[in-house]
Protein backbone atom coordinates (compact mmCIF):
# COMPACT_ATOMS: atom_id res chain seq x y z
CA UNK A 1 0.00 0.00 0.00
CA UNK A 2 1.28 3.09 -1.24
CA UNK A 3 2.37 5.50 -3.69
CA UNK A 4 6.27 5.72 -3.38
CA UNK A 5 8.22 2.73 -4.86
CA UNK A 6 11.01 3.48 -3.15
CA UNK A 7 9.67 4.08 0.65
CA UNK A 8 6.34 2.37 0.95
CA UNK A 9 5.78 0.22 -1.81
CA UNK A 10 8.72 -2.08 -1.76
CA UNK A 11 8.43 -1.91 1.80
CA UNK A 12 4.74 -3.46 2.06
CA UNK A 13 5.96 -5.79 -0.83
CA UNK A 14 8.53 -7.79 1.09
CA UNK A 15 6.25 -7.69 4.41
CA UNK A 16 3.15 -9.25 2.39
CA UNK A 17 5.85 -11.64 0.65
CA UNK A 18 7.43 -12.73 3.83
CA UNK A 19 4.46 -13.41 5.63
CA UNK A 20 2.59 -15.12 2.87
CA UNK A 21 5.68 -16.54 0.57
CA UNK A 22 3.59 -19.02 -1.34
CA UNK A 23 0.85 -16.15 -2.40
CA UNK A 24 1.88 -14.46 -6.22
CA UNK A 25 2.44 -10.35 -5.41
CA UNK A 26 2.23 -8.20 -8.07
CA UNK A 27 2.70 -4.60 -8.09
CA UNK A 28 2.18 -2.17 -11.16
CA UNK A 29 4.68 0.46 -12.07
CA UNK A 30 2.61 2.46 -13.38
CA UNK A 31 0.76 3.32 -10.36
CA UNK A 32 3.70 4.63 -8.33
CA UNK A 33 6.60 6.41 -8.75
CA UNK A 34 10.20 6.80 -7.01
CA UNK A 35 12.04 9.47 -5.01
CA UNK A 36 13.88 9.54 -8.84
CA UNK A 37 13.44 7.63 -11.70
CA UNK A 38 17.07 5.70 -11.14
CA UNK A 39 15.12 4.70 -7.63
CA UNK A 40 12.03 3.83 -8.71
CA UNK A 41 14.08 1.47 -11.29
CA UNK A 42 16.14 0.57 -8.76
CA UNK A 43 12.74 -0.71 -6.14
CA UNK A 44 11.31 -2.42 -9.02
CA UNK A 45 14.93 -4.20 -9.63
CA UNK A 46 14.81 -5.51 -6.07
CA UNK A 47 11.20 -6.52 -5.56
CA UNK A 48 11.70 -8.06 -8.59
CA UNK A 49 14.79 -10.47 -7.18
CA UNK A 50 12.73 -10.70 -4.48
CA UNK A 51 9.95 -12.73 -6.36
CA UNK A 52 7.69 -10.36 -6.72
CA UNK A 53 6.11 -9.70 -10.03
CA UNK A 54 6.58 -6.34 -11.23
CA UNK A 55 4.06 -5.38 -14.24
CA UNK A 56 5.31 -2.79 -16.71
CA UNK A 57 2.62 -1.36 -18.98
Amino acid sequence: IGLCTDICVISNALLLKAYLPEVPIAVDAACCAGVTPESHENALRAMEMCQISVVRS
